[in-house]
């Protein structure tokens, strides 16, 4: 199967709206999307044993939730730079793709 690409990425109120090649179109709030940021600051990463490190836990302000920008990291991801200067996630387009098949809140945070 073909990974499918965005042909367009948009913030629409407080939502980030992306039109994939073949037509589908989702939608994420965008807390939802910060909270589910998938750097190792926030999700963690392992270590050679398996138990996960992670930077501090540091509350969302109304600038964390606001999009100051975003682009494509070669054809695979997009990277969205938060308005509170965070931008080391890097959301893979066949995440974003499962994302927006998630429930009605339009992504799992977990």
């Amino acid at each position: 199967m073909a990974i499918r690409v965005p042909r367009d990425v948009m913030v629409v109120g407080n939502e980030l709206a992306i039109v994939w090649d073949d037509g589908r179109e989702d939608y994420f709030r965008l807390d939802a999307l910060r909270r589910a940021c998938p750097c190792a600051m926030c999700k963690g990463e392992p270590d050679l044993f398996g138990k996960i490190y992670r930077g501090p836990d540091r509350p969302l302000t109304p600038l964390s939730v606001q999009v100051a920008g975003h682009r494509a990291v070669g054809s695979y991801a997009l990277q969205i730079d938060w308005a509170d200067g965070h931008n080391d996630g890097i959301y893979s387009f066949e995440t974003l793709r499962r994302m927006g098949r998630a429930p009605d809140d339009r992504l799992t945070t977990e």
